[in-house]
């Protein structure tokens, strides 16, 4: 158990310091993970196969004996929830604690594996120099779950100490996310951080919450999710029904808006919260029920998993659960040189540094930590004013130039460089955006799949009524654009039916 000291660290009710002795510190990182690792292989089969539904009970979910230790040899991909961690934590393992952000950038952006969504987009922006990679206007999926899935790593380096990690997540979230998808972030890193001094799950899921401005969507949505699971304490399928009618609308993510695929890390994070708090310090259960609510469906559980790992610790997860770790955490995640074995023990280094740095102390067997009462990070918003009102099919290929017209105030134009022959090189191709025949931008795209531009063109906060717009490349070229379709955005929401 915990072992507080005297004294508050502030109005919310945490301790000033609380006593771990270095064993129980070990076991919680450990725990943390653990925690996700074995989340994340629970939920591996079911992810984004159950969208805007839930999976019924009665659907059997697999789990056995060496589980994780199969999936990383056949499946290593599916792990990206734990490697992307791994690679901030090598950074900071490498060069220290006053790493530049540039390291951390550089690191994901030039690692071996594959992204998507935020942070692919982010990944190109890096590589091209662009400034403030994460931020919306750079990146249409500013919102989306990216950062949230690998925040892990700021909580368990940060015990009691929520603004510490948030701090990190501000130094290293903002290069793929901005607004509610870095809030995601810093969500999750003070759960972590809080599961170190508090063992109560309620307790750690809403005081982590006071680390959210009140005035955004991500605030109220989990605001909502906790006072749903006290309005309905006994029905987890009631608060997922409120969670999807009230919070699981798109807006950025150009995959997601019109489609019941939803990356966005609002509905997401409520997800975990889902699982958190009915599944009332049951590790098992907490996993299930952030698996079944569908969606990601293994980041979910991975990080509710871990969260519930820490609290609970390496030591207490049920040995049912233990059993799918069985000859996995010797060996390393593909992609970086770090095993579970390796990780708990670096983990645990850099948590005893930054317990140090942040006025605690180490007596012996004795660590005490100077608890932060969590404060509020700034307000951000994505996409503010921004509604999507439709998506146009708008399938070409080696069309050139590309045309097409709307009216509204932007639009992103979705597809994928090409090449016209198979022995053609994988260079880059040049193409240029026009709007209203005015030259806006010109991009590279790399046809190389890990460096590609995941998004064609995009362009926001245009004076609102018709624009043309016009793509043009060199026809020489031995590549070619490909688009798929369009969405088109306006200052003012979507309220009728056509011909109404």
């Amino acid at each position: 158990m915990l072992a507080p000291a005297c004294g508050s660290s502030g109005e919310s009710g945490l301790p000033a310091e609380v006593t771990l002795t270095k064993e129980r510190l070990l076991d919680k990182i450990k725990g943390g993970w653990a925690g996700q690792t074995l989340g994340v292989t629970y939920g591996s089969e079911t992810e984004f196969l159950y969208n805007g539904t839930y999976i019924q009970d009665y659907q059997p979910i697999t789990w056995y004996k060496g589980y994780v230790r199969d999936l990383m040899e056949e499946r290593p991909g599916i792990y990206d929830d734990i490697y992307m961690d791994l690679t901030f934590v090598e950074v900071f393992e490498r060069e220290g604690f006053e790493a530049p952000v540039d390291s951390f950038a550089q690191a994901f952006a030039h690692a071996d594996y594959e992204l998507w969504h935020a942070n692919q987009a982010a990944r190109y922006n890096i590589v091209k120099g662009v400034e403030n990679p994460g931020h919306w206007l750079n990146n249409p999926h500013a919102d989306d779950i990216d950062y949230q899935i690998e925040a892990d790593f700021a909580g368990l380096m940060s015990p009691g100490m929520p603004n510490t990690a948030s701090e990190i997540s501000d130094r290293i979230g903002h290069l793929m996310n901005y607004g509610d998808g870095w809030y995601g972030g810093v969500y999750v890193g003070a759960m972590y951080s809080l599961a170190f001094v508090s063992d109560d799950v309620e307790f750690v899921v809403t005081e982590a919450l006071k680390t959210i401005p009140r005035e955004s969507r991500f605030h109220r949505c989990i605001a909502d999710v906790i006072r749903w699971w006290r309005t309905y304490p006994d029905d987890w399928h009631r608060t997922w029904f409120e969670i999807l009618q009230h919070y699981s609308e798109d807006i950025g993510c150009p995959d997601g808006v019109f489609k019941a695929f939803n990356i966005d890390a609002t509905v997401n994070a409520a997800y975990v919260v889902l699982g958190l708090l009915y599944g009332g310090g049951d590790f098992g259960r907490t996993v299930d029920i952030a698996t079944r609510a569908g969606y990601d469906s293994d980041c979910n559980p991975a990080t509710a998993g871990g969260i519930l790992g820490t609290i609970l610790g390496y030591d207490r997860i049920p040995e049912y659960w233990m059993q799918g770790l069985d000859g996995a955490e010797q060996l390393n995640f593909k992609y970086t040189d770090m095993s579970l074995e390796r990780v708990y023990e670096v983990s645990n280094r850099h948590a005893l540094e930054m317990i140090l740095r942040n006025g605690g102390r180490i007596d012996g067997e004795q660590v005490t930590i100077r608890v932060q009462s969590p404060q509020s990070v700034g307000f951000e918003q994505s996409f503010p004013g921004m509604y999507p009102v439709c998506v146009v099919d708008f399938y070409t290929e080696r069309q050139n130039p590309i045309e097409f017209e709307f009216e509204g105030t932007g639009f992103v134009l979705r597809g994928d460089a090409q090449r016209k022959s198979d022995d053609a090189p994988y260079g880059e191709l040049e193409a240029t955006l026009w709007i209203d025949g005015k030259a806006i931008e010109t991009a590279g795209f790399p046809l190389s799949y890990k460096y590609r531009r995941h998004d064609l063109f995009w362009r926001y906060q245009l004076p609102k009524g018709k624009h043309r717009i016009r793509v043009e490349y060199d026809t020489t070229s031995p590549y070619y654009l490909r688009t798929w379709d369009y969405v088109i955005y306006s200052d003012e929401p979507r309220t009728s039916l056509p011909g109404a």
